[in-house]
């Protein structure tokens, strides 16, 4: 198979799904991880598609994929950014705060940033719970169906246990944002979860970096005004003066 036709193959593949692995363009293209590898560097280099740790990523493709992607493909995404947001989400707890920590990459970061450690949290990831207590913090993991791409416990045992709980505040991730489809993610089961959860919170936050930003998945989880959205900054010009933003950059 010629260079060009690989290129056309992966940039499709990637602009269909919204992501790839180096393992998927082995298995789908018949190629050796090294020509898959050095296609995906060539295709970053000429702003095709954004290289990450063992994949690719479409470029701003405004419609997000109807799955997510995995956890160590997000985990290499936008990292400064996140670390900016996770820090100023976790100066938002307070020692008496009920929080609700959902599932993801910059609310797992959030964890090393928090310094009121008599708050008590309640999440629906492994992950999150482990690295809690190892921080020396309180905490409640739901029950339910394990999701091994987020890493998230969703089902309906999980919506049973969120809906006896009343939080003070909630963090949540989300893959889109628009005004019309509010906020939005791929998959129902995990938008069941936020969903609850966000309605069983007092203070419900957002955090987002500022690529979400016109971005859209399949199924929304809540309204563009449910939450206040903290971010790293607003690019987008029709953002930029919603009084539900947050941009910690500008802090």
């Amino acid at each position: 198979m010629l260079a060009e036709e690989r290129y056309k193959r992966i940039t499709n593949l990637i602009n269909s799904d919204g992501t790839v692995t180096v393992q998927d363009l082995v298995e789908k293209l018949g190629i050796s991880e090294s020509t898959a590898r050095r296609d995906l560097n060539e295709l970053d280099k000429i702003g095709q598609v954004e290289k990450v740790r063992g994949g690719a990523v479409a470029i701003d493709s405004g419609t997000l994929s109807s799955r997510d992607d995995d956890v160590l493909l997000r985990q290499t995404r936008n990292i400064g950014e996140k670390s900016l947001v996770a820090r100023y989400a976790a100066s938002l707890i307070e020692p008496t705060d009920f929080v609700y920590l959902d599932a993801g990459t910059t609310t797992e970061c959030m964890i090393d940033f928090i310094s009121a450690k008599s708050a008590v949290f309640v999440t629906n990831a492994i992950g999150h719970a482990k690295k809690l207590v190892a921080n020396g913090i309180k905490v409640y993991l739901l029950g339910g169906e394990f999701k091994s791409v987020t890493e998230a416990i969703v089902g309906e045992d999980a919506l049973y246990l969120i809906r006896k709980y009343n939080f003070t505040k909630g963090f949540f991730g989300t893959n889109g944002i628009t005004r019309h489809e509010g906020f939005t993610t791929p998959e129902v089961k995990e938008a069941m979860i936020k969903e609850s959860a966000l309605k069983h919170t007092k203070k419900p936050y957002i955090l987002a970096d500022s690529s979400k930003f016109g971005r859209i998945s399949s199924v929304r989880f809540a309204e563009y005004g449910d939450a206040l959205i903290l971010t790293d900054h607003v690019s987008k010009k029709e953002f930029q003066n919603d009084t539900n933003i947050v941009e910690v950059l500008n802090l």
